[in-house]
């Protein structure tokens, strides 16, 4: 509990201060840091070697990635194109020593869990006021948190018991009323101290289509793990775990939020 504490004392000043106040650079590299630490957890998890080439040229794009969607979009399907290529390469070259699922996460941590990221980018981008780019923090947070106590004190039916044996179909449930509850909550605020006219109806079906997301993603990272028999991605959050126990809903709610958000605007 102390260190729970201890992390959330740094880090949700740390979260706030970089999403709502930090200049973009501050941002983007806070962005590729996490990409690369994350990319590095997947990698370990899956077994690549420390140190080697495949697992360095991953973190390498991931971080990369982040930074192309920053600076240079135009140039980021390229990246992607000669990552893959010299990742298949390389596979060939080792003559069966990197497996197929190595192949494949390494396409993940390097391309999908950087560019998911890299959406807070795309969000700010694309003019939307700071206060956005909290969303998907909250429909993670709110889901996560809904899901906990209504699984603690009304859960009877196992929603995936052989991926998360301790979720039930009652706590996905909570978590759907729980950003439901977090996208009213948002909407008043961003109305009443960000000058915005948010749809209170509109936000709350975005929140419960971003709280199925939210609770794919942490099912999906959570088959990961129970497929290579880990408890957590990494330390580097102490007891929360690595980045991918933390962000693991965010990286599936980030993308559909910037993806949604202009839509809707």
């Amino acid at each position: 509990m102390k260190s729970r504490l201890l992390v959330s004392a740094i880090g949700v000043p740390v979260l706030l201060y970089v999403v709502l106040w930090a200049p973009k650079p501050v941002m983007a590299v806070a962005l590729m840091v996490l990409a690369g630490i994350a990319a590095g957890e997947l990698m370990q998890c899956v077994k690549v070697p420390a140190g080697g080439a495949m697992e360095l040229t991953t973190i390498f794009m991931a971080v990369c990635t982040v930074g192309l969607v920053w600076r240079h979009p135009q140039l980021l399907e390229l990246g992607w194109l000669l990552y893959l290529l010299l990742a298949c390469a390389y596979a060939v070259w080792k003559g069966g020593e990197e497996k197929f699922h190595q192949l494949m996460a390494g396409a993940v941590a390097a391309l999908f869990v950087p560019y998911a990221l890299s959406a807070f980018l795309r969000l700010d981008a694309a003019g939307f006021h700071r206060g956005y780019l909290l969303l998907p923090f909250v429909f993670s947070f709110m889901s996560d948190t809904g899901g906990y106590f209504f699984g603690r004190a009304f859960g009877r039916h196992k929603l995936a018991p052989h991926v998360s044996p301790k979720k039930t179909v009652e706590g996905s449930i909570g978590g759907l009323l729980g950003n439901a509850l977090g996208g009213v909550v948002f909407a008043l605020a961003m109305n009443t101290w960000g000058g915005e006219s948010i749809d209170y109806l509109g936000v709350v079906v975005l929140g419960l289509f971003c709280s199925v997301l939210a609770q794919l993603g942490d099912l999906t990272f959570s088959l990961i793990k129970r497929e290579f028999g880990i408890k957590d991605y990494g330390k580097i959050f102490l007891e929360h775990g690595g980045v991918l126990d933390r962000f693991d809903s965010v990286i599936f709610v980030a993308p559909a939020l910037s993806a949604l958000l202009p839509m809707m605007n």
